[in-house]
Formats: structure tokens, C-alpha cells, sequence
């Protein structure tokens, strides 16, 4: 990997070092997760195997049905099973959910930053699901795009707790601005040491890393541009930032083809992304 940050900062030089050796702090990915994943991606599998390996973690089971039974996803009929929520709402929906509910901000250990790692992860869960909705209204990979959305930030946790044990074992306490700044330098390699140590599908790799310039993201590019218009999306409804008119004119709605009245009609999804959030999050 090369070395593209020139930093004069011994901390972000060393953490630097790091990434360039593969020396990361990787938490594990739930095995439920991998499992889900890899069922998702082979077209022989079918909802049996899904269902199978949802019932086998009974916190996370019971977790699914509560998001199938929400207001976001049946709002006029309850769901009995998952055999039955999988035939309402679709494998690629119940995927979602699945994942949603085992790779989450616990998996992340930086004491005294939860709640950043936190709100980290829910710009991330809302990423994810505009980028599904964006993906619906450009025709676009559906299936790939949650994950994308869902994984677009997983480099910032992982860059947060790094930098907080190496500024530790230093004897160092940088400010936060110090901090949020080297997260935001390293992420994306960080992400890309991730993914990889996740086996994540190459098209996943390429989309999160070069989510910024997709142009040289490979496969991946479709699923970068539907990051860069997903992610803004997500931080002007969490943050209100950008405003609503600097949002619709974004070059990255134009990169997706989508005219202005399409943005327009997209910005108006709102209601439908926020409850899928606040039901996945619950």
C-alpha cells in the first residue's frame, strides 16, 4: 500500500507506520455476520440457510423480528417468524437487518469516546439505507449498496482506538480536534485493512476505499457514487450539514444521473429513511 500522507505529526507518522506494515487493531467481525454474508452472496443458497443461521444467535434472532415487526417494515401486520418475515420483506431486507443488528458500534473499544463511536455508527446505518434508497430510485446494485453504506466509515472507530493506544503508550494526550483530524486523514486505508481482513467482496473494497474518487474504484465505482450521495444525505438529515440547497445541487447527484426533480423526490424519502433508522437502532 502506498504512502500517501506526508504529515510531519510523530503521532499520525507512526500511525502511518502502521498501516503500511498491516498493523491494525481489526476487532472481529461477528461470525453471524460472515455467515449472513456469505449465504447472501451465493446464488445457490436459499432462506432456509438464512434462517438457520439467524435462529442459531437467539439475542440477534429476536432483535430481527423486533426491526421486521416495526413500524418501518410491516406497519399493518405483525410478523409471526422469520420464515414468514423473509417471504413478506426478502432476504436482501432481512440480510439488512441482520447485519444491521451484529456489526455495530460495541464492536469498537475507545473508553471515554462511546458516544462519538456512536454517532459514528449511526451517520453509517443512515448512509446505508440512503444508499439503498438511492440505489431503488438509479436502478442500481440494491444488494451491495446497505453494505457499502453500512462499511463507508468503518475505518474511523478503527483509526479512533488506534490513535488513542499509540498516543497512550507515548504518554501523549492529543486534543480532540487533533484526533478527529488524523481519523479523518487515515480512515479509508484503515477501512481497506478491514475489509480485507473480513474477506469482504472485492466490488465492497474498492467502493469504500475510493469512495471519494470513484473514477478509480474499479468495479466498485457505482457503489462509490452511491457512498458520496448516500453519506451527504445522511449528514445533512442527522446534522444539517450541508443545507438542503447545497445538498440538491451536489455533483455527486449529477454523477449518479439523477435529475434535479429525482433528487428533489429523494429528498422527500426522509421520513421513510428515519424510521428505518430509529427501528434498527431500537
Amino acid at each position: 500500500m502506498p504512502d500517501t500522507h506526508s504529515s510531519a505529526d510523530p503521532l499520525t507518522q507512526e500511525l502511518d507506520s502502521r498501516i503500511q506494515a498491516g498493523n491494525l487493531d481489526i476487532p472481529m467481525l461477528p461470525e453471524v455476520a460472515q455467515k449472513v454474508i456469505a449465504i447472501t452472496n451465493n446464488p445457490d443458497s436459499g432462506a432456509s440457510e438464512l434462517v438457520k443461521v439467524i435462529q442459531g444467535d437467539q439475542a440477534l434472532a429476536a432483535r430481527v423480528m423486533r426491526i421486521a415487526n416495526s413500524a418501518a417494515y410491516s406497519p399493518n401486520a405483525s410478523i409471526v417468524s422469520l420464515q414468514q418475515a423473509i417471504a413478506r420483506l426478502g432476504m436482501v431486507s432481512i440480510r439488512d437487518i441482520a447485519l444491521a443488528a451484529s456489526i455495530n458500534a460495541r464492536m469498537f473499544k475507545a473508553p471515554g469516546y462511546e458516544e462519538r463511536i456512536g454517532a459514528m455508527w449511526r451517520h453509517a446505518l443512515a448512509t446505508a439505507l440512503w444508499c439503498k434508497e438511492i440505489a431503488r430510485r438509479t436502478r442500481m446494485n440494491v444488494e451491495a449498496a446497505f453494505l457499502c453504506g453500512l462499511l463507508h466509515s468503518v475505518g474511523k472507530p478503527i483509526m479512533l482506538q488506534e490513535t488513542l493506544d499509540v498516543a497512550g503508550s507515548e504518554g501523549l494526550q492529543p486534543e480532540l480536534d487533533l484526533l478527529l483530524e488524523i481519523v479523518d486523514e487515515l480512515h479509508l486505508d484503515a477501512a481497506r485493512l478491514a475489509l480485507e481482513h473480513w474477506r469482504m467482496p472485492e466490488l465492497i473494497i474498492d467502493a469504500v476505499t475510493h469512495q471519494d474518487n470513484y473514477q478509480e474504484a474499479g468495479n466498485g465505482k457505482d457503489q462509490a457514487k452511491l457512498i458520496r450521495a448516500g453519506k451527504q444525505f445522511a449528514s445533512h438529515f442527522l446534522f444539517d450539514e450541508p443545507d438542503k440547497d447545497t445538498l440538491l445541487a451536489l455533483p455527486a447527484m449529477a454523477d449518479l444521473n439523477l435529475y434535479p426533480d429525482e433528487v428533489a423526490e429523494l429528498y422527500e424519502q426522509s421520513e421513510t429513511v428515519n424510521q428505518g433508522l430509529e427501528a434498527m437502532r431500537a
